[in-house]
């Protein structure tokens, strides 16, 4: 497994550059220019005192593709680059991601005399989450024994009371999931800091093609890349992205696992052997490897081939979806659009830009099935971030599992639906929403030369 730190190139480079030149180096004997994908379970030792010597995590290198492969490492460090990071960890899906990455600071282990040291239970996370992570911290994370309180995001009071000497992360969306809003990430980071706490922040709807969280002051930034990284719903995959700015050496007593002798790696303390690595090391050596969701090597290569139009894609989407917004906000079956780049007076911020937010219906809760199962173009799928537009309903999808009071708590009501804005033409996409909301309020709906429903007064004001 290689637990060693990336290097960075000498000279800044744009975005867009690191998007399809970091990670990876055409070498010997092909050279060949896109990424290989290395299809291999297992990697041969030179000899049985390097072995030793990778399995004791003194020497960097590849041992298993449970922990380390060489197409998901060019991924990897394409991502840490385009972040901000000092490295990165690749995992099958976005949920371990966020598993792992809560997993390695929530956790005390043992010192190295087998004894248990005591970590941390208590995670502060703002209450507009994906419903798979409420899952997670509120029903699997609570059969560990961890805790987690839910703050308005917005309330920097909010945060600062709900912050324990037991709490041991924050965690927030940098665009949150269904809704779209923008948490002031930079002083949520000022709070958690103050109180010795790292921030560890969900920068999927964003990418960092409109926002990095670590320029803002985060520790920890996580992703679903099945979403706009790899941008075409046909790989699974996750990614943590370590800042390396938190000093977990400062205090030992609380974060035992980075800062004191571990029996598991032979008595020394990982702080003092990987440095600002520290928490990479702990998360792969100790949690990918022990619970296993190990990101494939196609499906890196696949992710990776995504990363590399990200920014023109991003383009797009946000254009494609502020249009479609602006249509939405006019249209007398739509009670209120949750689009940040409605909102003139907020600034140059560029998660404005969103791709993937939501409306709610000016109608019954009843009304919703028969509006989406009239759409065409949008696709109902449990799914963001895709060339297609997608469909989906909330309360009854995503965020089915949050109480009545969590789904109040977080903005979405019975009658809020979110979109996934693709690449389409987006007057197809305005038409098709056109049709469908005319119908909600009982409009007469015309048609166009090609038999197709054009929009209505509303839609030709977008």
């Amino acid at each position: 497994m290689s637990t060693s730190t990336p290097e960075r190139p000498a000279a800044p480079i744009g975005p867009a550059t690191a998007a399809i030149h970091s990670g990876y180096t055409p070498a010997a004997p092909h050279f060949a220019v896109a990424p290989p994908i290395v299809h291999s379970a297992a990697f041969e030792f030179p000899d049985h005192a390097t072995a030793v010597e990778m399995f004791a995590l003194r020497t960097p290198g590849f041992t298993y593709s449970r922990t380390g492969n060489p197409t998901v490492a060019d991924f990897e460090e394409r991502v840490a680059t385009l972040e901000g990071g000092i490295g990165a960890i690749a995992t099958a899906t976005g949920q371990s991601a966020v598993a792992i990455a809560l997993l390695a600071l929530l956790g005390g282990g043992r010192d190295e005399d087998g004894a248990r040291l005591p970590g941390g239970h208590h995670v502060v996370a703002s209450s507009q989450l994906y419903g798979g992570t409420v899952d997670l911290l509120t029903d699997s994370f609570a059969d560990f024994g961890y805790r987690v309180d839910f703050v308005d995001q917005d309330d920097p009071g909010a945060w600062e009371r709900a912050i324990t000497p037991d709490t041991r992360a924050v965690l927030v969306e940098s665009i949150t999931n269904p809704l779209s809003t923008l948490p002031d990430v930079a002083t949520i980071a000022t709070i958690a800091h103050a109180a010795g706490v790292p921030v560890v922040v969900d920068n999927t709807l964003a990418t960092p093609a409109l926002y990095r969280p670590i320029d803002h002051g985060a520790d920890i930034v996580v992703h679903s890349a099945t979403k706009f990284m790899g941008g075409h719903g046909t790989a699974l995959a996750g990614v943590i992205v370590e800042a390396g700015r938190f000093d977990f050496a400062a205090d030992p007593g609380k974060w035992p696992q980075l800062a004191t002798p571990k029996a598991r790696y032979g008595g020394q303390v990982l702080s003092e052997r990987h440095g600002r690595a520290a928490y990479l090391a702990l998360a792969r050596s100790k949690y990918l490897h022990d619970l296993g969701p190990s990101l494939s090597a196609p499906a890196a290569a696949e992710i990776s081939r995504g990363l590399e139009t990200l920014g023109l894609r991003l383009e797009r989407h946000g254009a494609n979806a502020l249009r479609v917004a602006r249509f939405l906000d006019t249209h007398p079956a739509v009670a209120r659009v949750h689009h940040p780049g409605l909102d003139d007076a907020g600034g140059p911020d560029r998660r404005r830009q969103v791709s993937v937010f939501s409306f709610d219906l000016a109608a019954t809760a009843e009304t919703v099935g028969p509006f989406i199962d009239a759409l065409s173009l949008f696709k109902l799928v449990a799914n963001l971030g895709d060339t297609r537009s997608l469909v989906a309903h909330p309360a009854a999808m995503t965020h089915c599992r949050l109480s009545a009071a969590q789904r109040t708590a977080a903005g979405i009501g019975a009658t809020t639906i979110r979109l996934s804005i693709g690449l389409e033409d987006p007057e197809d996409l305005i038409a098709d929403l056109c049709r469908c909301l005319d119908a909600v309020v009982g409009e007469a709906v015309p048609t166009d030369h090609r038999g197709r429903s054009a929009p209505s007064t509303a839609g030709s004001r977008a």
